[in-house]
């Protein structure tokens, strides 16, 4: 008999696999931004964040694959979305805050520099909505200025959008 915390456990083994290809590609992906010279913590970080959706609902879909004919249900279903949200919200922000130290802090200047001409210009639509001066004075003060604070802000995110997907995905494959 096989415990249910061993490697061999299809649930465990498959959040792994997910979970850490996604962390990786993620990596992989704002290390290539940084090496093309693009800002690598701006805008063009944002498809590392279906690379984590993408990765819970395969990772669901791969366990139902192999619970078959019954299914995961829904217990099995929804914790390996939540291991592989975890593995890949930790591995993508460590490895963030690892390119944000190599990158310096030229970069993350460049990077603030950026992100507030970009939020100037969107101060209009701000001002339209109610109390959009706080909103405007609040998202300027949140911008991210040193590699820990890219990495908290990308692990947050990663984590929040993994566990709202894994639930529907999880109600999804559980047969």
């Amino acid at each position: 008999m096989q415990s249910s915390s061993s490697l061999s456990h299809p649930v465990l083994r498959t959040a792994l696999r997910f979970g850490v290809g996604a962390g990786l590609l993620s990596v992989a992906w704002v290390a290539a931004l940084y090496l093309l010279g693009v800002n690598p913590f701006g805008g063009k970080r944002l498809p590392t964040m279906l690379f984590v959706v993408g990765a819970v609902l395969v990772s669901q879909w791969w366990v139902r694959r192999h619970f078959q004919p019954e299914g995961p249900g829904l217990g099995r279903s929804f914790g390996v979305g939540i291991m592989t949200t975890v593995l890949s919200a930790a591995i993508s922000a460590t490895g963030l805050y690892g390119i944000a130290q190599v990158a310096g802090p030229e970069s993350m200047q460049r990077h603030l520099t950026e992100m507030r001409q970009l939020l100037e210009s969107n101060k209009e639509a701000y001002l339209q909505q109610r109390n959009g001066q706080e909103q405007y004075e609040r998202t300027l003060q949140n911008l991210a200025s040193t590699p820990q604070g890219l990495a908290a802000d990308d692990l947050k995110n990663k984590l929040l959008f993994g566990l709202l997907i894994s639930l529907p995905g999880a109600v999804f494959f559980r047969r």
